[in-house]
Formats: structure tokens, sequence, C-alpha cells
């Protein structure tokens, strides 16, 4: 790959309405790319492409920016030298025959993610701890709550300051999160699949939002690894009062944590935060293990003047003989869309949103960003960043 100014042709197959403002900037900085813009549909599960896309459009592409949108078969793009999803992950086209018959470069847009996502992990993880239901149900019944029997609750609310954050997965997002957990005193541990023992490896060498993240690693207290349970749950018994979950979807993680890592986690009744993908979790587990602290709670309610706040956080330093979780923030869940019915919905002392914590103004642009960074570094024979590893699954 690289070299030259040959004329090349850009196919751009979206949900989304064309992003002219972009396609400008491209054409300014790469004169010598023909652009092509195919609208699709946008539906409710848009990773999960339904629509039939003429398979001739793909014929004279030399690179194809998508979400879910693929040639049917390698035959359909023989000049193909490069996709671009727009998303994270590539889990929901791991089938397709160009993910495992071809070699053509995937990249992702991993990177762009993390401010989003952090603002609404930080969101969650403060609505639940502050109690901010109570505070709007106050509000919508025009009642100054001072007097309230629950003002108790609020009384009592412990800040996170020294409190413990574990990623399980440093990636971009929860480098991310990491940086404005630190920013109100938190403690981060961090958890990759391979080992981070030298400042090299610790870095940051994907696409990073100018000022954000942690480009060099140098956030977390602590480093742990693996890819197997020992050195999961070893990570896990680490005092945990938060526990992001940030890694992607693949054989190797569905599943990752269920009712024998929740009781790990029981020890301080961690907090749990899924924004990576809904089969990571056992579902019916957690709702279990969110079920017994709520019940314990129920049959044994602390006074007012004690405050409901008898969790790992009420004393950050003591462990709990509290069963369960004291509650879970989950933008991703299993399966997606959540049937009305999915007992999820009625978890106590659980946030769900429908998988839009990345979601904003900026989110197009930033893709897009991702790919004219390669674009460049394609032209001057660099080498690309946000490669998917096939034999990895990210």
């Amino acid at each position: 790959m690289g070299g030259g100014h040959r004329s090349e042709h850009l196919l751009v197959v979206l949900p989304l309405t064309a992003p002219t403002a972009i396609f400008d900037r491209i054409r300014r900085n790469h004169p010598h790319i023909k652009i092509t813009y195919h609208p699709l549909h946008f539906t409710t599960t848009p990773w999960k492409a339904r629509e039939i896309v003429p398979p001739e459009i793909f014929h004279d592409a030399t690179f194809l920016i998508t979400l879910s949108a693929l040639p049917a078969s390698p035959q359909d793009c023989p000049k193909l030298e490069l996709i671009h999803f727009i998303s994270a992950g590539t889990n929901h086209i791991d089938k397709s025959p160009i993910y495992t018959d071809t070699d053509i470069p995937l990249t992702t847009s991993s990177g762009i993610h993390g401010p989003q996502i952090a603002e609404w992990v930080l969101m969650t993880m403060l609505a639940s701890s502050h109690h901010y239901s109570l505070l709007h149900r106050w509000q919508k019944k025009h009642e100054w709550g001072q007097k309230s029997d629950d003002i108790g609750l609020l009384r009592k609310v412990n800040d996170k300051v020294g409190q413990r954050l574990a990623v399980l997965g440093y990636g971009s997002i929860g480098r991310q999160v990491s940086r404005v957990a630190k920013a109100i005193g938190m403690d981060v541990i961090a958890y990759t699949a391979r080992p981070r023992q030298s400042p090299a490896s610790k870095k940051d060498h994907g696409f990073i939002v100018p000022g954000t993240g942690d480009p060099e690693g140098e956030f977390p207290s602590a480093w742990y690894s693996g890819t197997d349970k020992e050195a999961l749950h070893h990570f896990l018994a680490q005092d945990i009062d938060h526990l992001l979950i940030s890694v992607p979807l693949t054989e190797q993680t569905m599943h990752l944590l269920g009712k024998e890592e929740f009781d790990i986690l029981s020890k301080r009744n961690a907090f749990i935060t899924n924004i990576s993908r809904g089969p990571i979790i056992d579902q019916p587990a957690l709702i279990a293990a969110l079920r017994a602290y709520d019940d314990y709670i129920a049959s044994d309610p602390p006074s007012t003047e004690e405050s409901f706040s008898v969790t790992p956080e009420a004393d950050t330093k003591s462990d709990t003989s509290i069963p369960g979780l004291r509650g879970a923030a989950l933008d991703v869940t299993d399966p997606e869309p959540l049937p009305p019915d999915d007992p999820l919905w009625e978890a106590p002392n659980c946030i769900v949103t429908p998988h839009i914590s990345g979601s904003g103004s900026a989110y197009v642009d930033r893709c897009f960003q991702v790919f004219e960074v390669n674009l460049d570094r394609r032209e001057h024979g660099e080498k690309l960043i946000n490669v998917v590893d096939r034999s990895r699954g990210y």
C-alpha cells in the first residue's frame, strides 16, 4: 500500500445524511480521489445490514467507509484496498467473507468515542450515587424535599475521592474515563490482555482526540493483564468500587463476567458500567446480583440518621458483608433492542440506555478524521492506525 497519486475511488455507504462538508474537505486535501455516496435507510439496529446494496457499486472502489454494509463476496470488490468502519469494533461483520476470506485492511473508528462515552459514564455514576431519580421526582412534584423522609439518603452521599475505578480493557474509551475519574480524585487500575510493563507498551498508538485520553498510560496506579480466569479474578479482587467494562466482544469475552465474577465484586458491592457489548455480561447473573443487594437493604434498611450508604461508599477502607452489587449502568444489553418484557428493565438500581453513550454531534466528523489520517499515512508509506487484527478479533 501507499505511494503515488493515481486516480482512486472512495465509496461511502452509510445510514445518514451525506456529510458534504467532510467530502469537500477530503477533495481539497486529496483531489485525486473520486467520492461516491450511497445512502441507506436508518434502522434501530444499523450495525445489522439488512438493506441490499447493489453489488456493482463496489466494483471500482479503492476505499470503502461503512458501518455494516459490505460486498457479498471478494469478487465484487477487486480493487478494494481499505475498509474503514464508523464503529469502534467489527464483531458485527466478522462472519462476512470480506472479513474471513480476504486480507483487505480493516480500520475502525476506535478513539473517537472517548469524550462522549466518558461523560455518559460519569453522568450515570453520579446520577446513581447522588440519588438523582429522587431529586427529579421532588422537582416534578414541586416538592422542596428538605422535610422528606428520604432526605437522609442525600445527607450522607459519599463523593468519589479515594474510590477505585477498575478499567477492564484499557483502550481509548477506558483511558478517557480514567482521565475524568482521576480529575475527581479516584484511583484507577487497568486490565489488558497483554502485559504492559514498559513505558512504551503503555502508550496509546491509536487515534486520539486532542486533549483527551491517557496517551502515555500515566493514570493507572497499577496494571494487570491476562486472558484466563485466574488473572481476571485476581484483578477483580483488588478492592474495586466501580468496574468499567470496555473490552471488545470476541469468542473469548462472551459472558466474561457472570456469577463467579460478580461474587468477587460483591466484596465491596461494586457498581458496574458496561459500554462495550451486552453479551460480555451474563445478564441473568447480573440481575440476580443486583436483586441480592436490594433485597438485603430492603430487609434491613438503615435509618435516615445512619444514611442509606451502607455500601463500600460509606467506608472505602473496609469491606462489607452485604451481598450483591449496589448498581449498574448499561448502555448495551443482550439482546438489542431489549424486549419490553425483559427483566433487566426492572432490575433494581440499574440504569439502562439504548446504546447511545457514544452518540453526539462530533461523531461522524471524527470517524472521517480517522480515515483521513490513514489516507495521509498511506500516501507517505507509513503504518496505518486502528487496523483490525483478524486473529484477535479487534
